[in-house]
């Protein structure tokens, strides 16, 4: 009799977690239906006002203001602008983080929307126009979104979600610290302690609807590097009598396409390495004494990395030393391949699969862009994942790169963004207190 009662027992008690589950889910969905209006309202605001890494005054000012009115514990100031709210739940559990990038790009706008950015900024030292060109205005808008679901059903939650808004996702202006390492340094991680962590992004890779995960390497590890060419000025009318630092630019340049296209296996291990600026030069007729390149590199190897910079250094020394000039080459640490812990990412998935449906999740292949959200994910397991942002109507082929002047987002991809945030938070406090 004891162990028909005892089977008994653990089939209601099976029942009602099901039941709880159920409800909860249903409650969550409520709630995003309620706060989808506001959200695309924050994301419209964000975007008419964006702000460059290290600088997001207003947007972190309006999301401690949105965290404080949920009753959650804010934390301002962390990374300079950053924000770290803290909601703990009704049961005790285990503590996920959600992160959201809140820094535009220096891009002047040319979508045309009634919304669009007329915002100007400085960017070493240059006057520029700035934009929301990498979607980050809608990742700032579905974490409020996530912060105000998870807040009304704080009570079911089992742990503790820490709500992680990052500054100078792209990359802190040159000189000074930021981003998600400097986050970590401040303790972001920290009281209470991170168990894990999720992050997502926007692209037209992906018509709205989709959303899009592997396993393992998702995103390249990412250096920026800056080469300084010192030739002898001279008059443009004679410039055998100096050395031309333009021209020896010109050939490192072509050097440097050399080290992906005959000296790396590409069909092994994926690499890039462009250059993205070349300065030199005051006037049409003076050969100049000094030029300037900079650039990115990408790779999904450790080892392949080392010997890219290697080869990258001997490349432009070489050439230059060849040509009578002198150069140095400077390689920054950068941020290191986004890794989706294979365990997490198996544990989350169908938690994507519920929000999405099956048959709208795709397995992209690796991406050579990069993501400073990989510190985190060196720290505590994490997942990372992307959501299609392309209207219907628009087909892959003519889908606009983040990044771009024209860049913009279907709106129905913020709800779901909303959805997915919040089922992934619930769902993992649950798995962990079970």
């Amino acid at each position: 009799m004891r162990a028909i009662s005892s089977l008994t027992a653990v089939m209601l008690s099976g029942f009602m977690t099901c039941a709880t589950a159920d409800s909860l889910n249903d409650a969550i969905v409520e709630q995003v239906d309620a706060v989808t209006e506001r959200v695309v309202e924050w994301r419209r605001d964000i975007h008419a006002n964006p702000e460059l890494s290290n600088r997001e005054f207003r947007t972190s000012a309006l999301v401690a203001e949105h965290l404080r009115s949920l009753g959650i514990v804010v934390q301002t100031g962390v990374a300079h602008t950053g924000v770290v709210g803290v909601l703990k739940g009704g049961k005790p559990g285990p503590v996920i983080a959600l992160r959201a990038d809140m820094d535009g790009l220096p891009v002047t706008e040319k979508t045309g929307l009634p919304y669009a950015s007329k915002a100007r900024g400085e960017y070493q030292g240059r006057e520029v126009g700035v934009m929301h060109a990498c979607g980050h205005d809608t990742h700032v808008a579905i974490l409020m979104g996530a912060a105000e679901v998870l807040a009304a059903v704080k009570e079911d939650l089992p742990g503790t979600v820490k709500f992680l808004f990052q500054p100078a996702e792209e990359g802190p202006p040159k000189g000074e610290n930021g981003g998600a390492k400097m986050m970590i340094a401040e303790g972001a991680l920290q009281n209470p302690a991170v168990d894990a962590v999720v992050g997502l992004h926007i692209s037209q890779g992906e018509e709205v609807g989709y959303a899009s995960f592997r396993p393992l390497g998702l995103m390249a590890s990412a250096q920026r590097f800056d080469v300084e060419i010192v030739g002898s000025q001279t008059h443009g009318a004679r410039p055998w009598a100096g050395v031309d630092p333009i021209v020896v630019g010109a050939q490192i340049v072509n050097g440097l396409q050399t080290i992906v296209s005959r000296q790396v296996d590409i069909t092994q291990h994926p690499v890039v390495v462009t250059v993205g600026q070349f300065e030199a030069g005051v006037r049409n007729n003076i050969v100049p004494e000094t030029a300037r390149l900079s650039g990115t590199i990408r790779t999904f190897d450790p080892a392949v990395r080392a010997q890219v910079h290697e080869k990258i250094r001997r490349v432009v020394t070489q050439i230059a030393e060849s040509q009578g000039a002198t150069a140095t080459v400077e390689i920054d640490p950068g941020v290191p391949v986004t890794f989706n812990h294979a365990g997490l990412t198996d544990q989350l998935s169908p938690t994507l699969a519920a929000v999405y449906g099956a048959e709208y999740l795709v397995e992209p292949p690796r991406i050579t862009g990069a993501e400073d959200f990989s510190f985190f994910q060196e720290q505590v397991p994490g997942f990372f994942f992307f959501i299609g942002g392309r209207p219907a109507d628009v087909p892959a082929s003519k889908a606009i790169p983040n990044h771009s002047p024209y860049f913009y987002i279907d709106e129905g991809a913020l709800p779901l963004g909303v959805h997915a945030m919040s089922r992934l938070a619930a769902d993992y406090l649950r798995a962990g207190a079970d």
